[in-house]
């Protein structure tokens, strides 16, 4: 599959989050003959930015197979230099038109970042640079007097889609000349289902994607 339209691709993760929610899971492009077809060259139609938690795996929930997503992920899919490299590499290689930032409730990374900041101590080895990466959404939840830990989580999606933007200029680039889009979306654990939070970019409205999803279901 090859689609190079920012919603035509919103429209297809959708569609297949809807098959995965109601079992009807068609686990395409996961048989041999395709594995052989894409050896040779990769043309995936969203990249997934992602939480590493071990219950979100993008190509399971979003019912997808080899090729078709292009899928980075960090602890509270926080966006460093290596992430946005990634997601550049994606998008201005590989054309890839739609850039997916993927949360989803009772994430781990983000009460452990709260946790910190109530308690005013610092985690040991390097999860502390995902405690840092995140303390800004706690900032900006706490302004909005947000305490829930799962609309901190939505701020924390839509915080990390205005940083690939805003720390991108690649990124930023395609989106302003209309050939990609970058969406919020939280992830049900218990449900299955996901919805979106956020979106960056014209071909991607928040009405649009919410749209997008009332197609494909």
């Amino acid at each position: 599959m090859t689609l190079t339209d920012p919603m035509q691709a919103l429209v297809e993760l959708h569609a297949g989050n809807r098959r995965f929610v109601t079992g009807a899971q068609r686990h395409p492009n996961q048989d041999s003959r395709h594995r052989a077809a894409v050896a040779d060259g990769q043309h995936p139609f969203a990249v997934i930015v992602g939480c590493s938690d071990s219950r979100l795996a993008a190509e399971i929930i979003f019912d997808r197979g080899l090729g078709d997503l292009f899928v980075v992920r960090t602890a509270g899919h926080t966006a460093g230099p290596e992430v946005l490299g990634s997601v550049e590499y994606a998008v201005s290689v590989l054309g890839t038109p739609l850039v997916v930032v993927l949360g989803h409730d009772s994430c781990g990374a983000v009460q452990a970042a709260r946790d910190a900041a109530r308690t005013g101590t610092s985690p040991v080895g390097h999860l502390r640079a995902v405690v840092d990466a995140v303390a800004p959404s706690l900032r900006r939840a706490a302004e909005q007097g947000v305490d829930d830990i799962d609309e901190i989580v939505d701020i924390h999606i839509a915080h990390t889609v205005e940083a690939l933007l805003g720390n991108s200029a690649v990124l930023a680039g395609a989106v302003a000349a209309g050939r990609c889009a970058v969406v919020g979306m939280s992830y049900r654990l218990t449900a299955g289902e996901v919805r979106t939070v956020a979106a960056g970019g014209s071909a991607a409205a928040p009405a649009q994607a919410d749209r997008a999803a009332a197609v494909a279901g």
